[in-house]
């Protein structure tokens, strides 16, 4: 069986795109899923999209983690968004579900503006921060983020007990100025360091944002730039949370499964 893909990637998180409104890619089989996203296997992704039909929305994002797991992906998001326009399925405003919930999204250019699900607050965990924005995040700030062992540390955090059983993925921050940071992550499902998670710089821009009274953060990550717009409510809760950046595609192909 051959299968068509886009090769999508959004600051450097990339993904397996799949036009499956037909529905003739077998969701259930996550192996094939894992060995589409293998870097020397297959194709090579953080994770893999499909992008369906849905009766109530533009579409329907289903999302693996390259390890056949599930979760809302940022970045994902947005690619999925921008992929979903260049199949013609949706203008420069689209509606969707996703794991999470539904979405919003708005492509300006290669920028695609993505409405999250709102948040119901920042909660202490292991002497740093947890915020679920749509996966768990555990958030703890660093100097040097740079130099930080990013690999190590995290693998630590993201199978602690008190993660247990699910785990967490894990970011590290760095403060660069009064409205902006850098964020590394160690994803969960993909278990290593990523170029950038879209869930992940929105949970850091919201608790680095709370505790700076900003509400537009900008975010560097290895893999580019990325902003965060919320509001803040007085019950500690976030809503109106908007995460902006690139979403480009790269390349497409054929693979024979």
């Amino acid at each position: 069986m051959d299968i068509t893909f886009y090769k999508y990637q959004g600051t450097g998180n990339d993904f397996v795109m799949i036009d499956d409104r037909d529905e003739s890619f077998d969701l259930q089989n996550l192996d094939q899923v894992s060995r589409l996203c293998d870097r020397k296997f297959g194709i090579g992704a953080d994770g893999l999209i499909a992008i369906r039909n849905h009766p109530d929305y533009d579409f329907e994002m289903i999302y693996f983690n390259a390890d056949g797991s599930q979760s809302m992906c940022g970045n994902g998001a947005r690619c999925a968004a921008a992929f979903s326009a260049f199949l013609g399925i949706v203008g420069e405003k689209t509606k969707f579900l996703a794991i999470d919930g539904p979405h919003e999204a708005v492509l300006v250019n290669d920028q695609v503006e993505l409405l999250m699900g709102d948040v119901k607050g920042i909660d202490a965990k292991l002497g740093d921060f947890f915020v679920n924005t749509g996966s768990p995040h555990h958030i703890r700030f660093v100097e040097k983020v740079v130099e930080y062992p990013v690999f190590e540390e995290g693998r630590t955090v993201r199978f602690d007990a008190a993660y247990s059983p699910g785990g967490t993925n894990v970011n590290f921050v760095q403060p660069l100025a009064n409205d902006e940071v850098f964020v590394r992550t160690y994803e969960r499902g993909v278990e290593d360091e990523t170029l950038s998670c879209g869930t992940g710089v929105t949970a850091a821009a919201l608790v680095y944002g709370s505790q700076n009274g900003q509400n537009h953060v900008k975010i560097s990550t290895p893999g580019g730039k990325l902003s965060v717009k919320f509001q803040s409510n007085p019950d500690g809760s976030f809503s109106k949370i908007w995460l902006i950046g690139p979403a480009v595609q790269v390349f497409s192909g054929k693979i024979t499964i």
